[in-house]
């Protein structure tokens, strides 16, 4: 086999194997989803047409991870609709699973139905104090804490975070 021919094939061979994604957000390594269960509060996170609208805006914003036997999580979110009066909660179920092959870093969500969405968590504190969720295309992100307030500390922590991974955080809303 001429060199330019064997040369040509190994270039076509190695187009074939699946290469990292630098147009993706990196993942952290793994997640402990029994650590990560439990109440999370939305610190801060990018519009959202289910969480903002002109008959819906959401403030403080919970989620809740339960672990299920089948390895999944039940998921509800909770937040205070701020333009009615009285501020009624409005809450949403749905699941969760890990992808296979990503340490359980990147999930998919469904609160309706066979529809899932990606939920891949970029940034964990190594205490699960803090947590940055995002979407591969950068359109959706969440600093998420366990505590109603996030630190300054760590909201910092949060934005270099999804800072280095490319988010445009000029469209981040700070929970009131």
């Amino acid at each position: 086999m001429k060199p330019l021919s064997l040369l040509s094939l190994l270039a076509l061979a190695a187009c074939a194997v699946p290469q990292p994604d630098a147009s993706t957000p990196r993942t952290v390594a793994g997640v402990d989803l029994q650590r990560y269960a439990g109440t999370w509060h939305e610190a801060a996170r990018f519009p959202q047409s289910f969480q903002d609208s002109a008959r819906l805006r959401c403030e403080e914003t919970t989620a809740t991870y339960t672990p299920r036997l089948d390895g999944k999580l039940d998921v509800l979110n909770s937040c205070a609709n701020a333009l009615v009066e009285g501020r009624p909660r409005r809450e949403v179920r749905g699941t969760a699973y890990a992808v296979e092959g990503s340490n359980n870093a990147r999930l998919r969500v469904s609160f309706f139905g066979p529809f899932y969405g990606d939920y891949w968590v970029i940034g964990l504190d190594p205490d699960y104090r803090w947590a940055v969720v995002g979407t591969p295309d950068r359109n959706s992100l969440w600093f998420l804490s366990r505590q109603a307030r996030m630190a300054p500390a760590d909201f910092a922590a949060a934005e270099a975070v999804a800072r280095r991974e490319g988010f445009d955080l000029s469209r981040l809303q700070v929970a009131a």
